[in-house]
């Protein structure tokens, strides 16, 4: 079964850092673009940044600068390293990632379960 696998969330004090993992699993030919989704309380989910396969990133651009997102094609995960966290990051975090497991080149979007994010103040 193909999943995506996400870990690293938790509970930090404003300021702190934390850093998210996400790893593709199961019979996969291939990972497309990868990325990062949040969603808060009361809100929609929103984007928070991409990497595609050539490692081209893209961020919300209230994140660029505190947040890293970055790829180990190896291992298919895809990470993203947050420092001076703010309440306002408090949320649910998504991976999703473009996987080919059907037919080598067509790709489909996976989501990951979801791993909470709580910023105190």
């Amino acid at each position: 079964q193909v999943q995506l696998v996400e870990s690293g969330g938790g509970l930090v004090r404003a300021g702190g850092s934390l850093r998210l993992s996400c790893g593709a699993a199961g019979r996969i030919f291939s990972v497309g673009s990868m990325g990062w989704y949040r969603q808060a309380p009361g809100k929609q989910r929103e984007l928070v940044a991409t990497i595609d396969a050539r490692a081209y990133t893209y961020y919300a651009d209230s994140l660029e600068g505190r947040f890293t997102i970055s790829r180990d094609n190896a291992k298919n995960t895809v990470y993203l390293q947050m420092n001076s966290l703010e309440p306002e990051d408090t949320g649910v975090y998504y991976c999703n990632a473009d996987l080919s497991v059907a037919r080598p080149g067509r790709y489909v979007p996976y989501w990951g379960q979801g791993t909470q994010v709580t910023v105190s103040t």
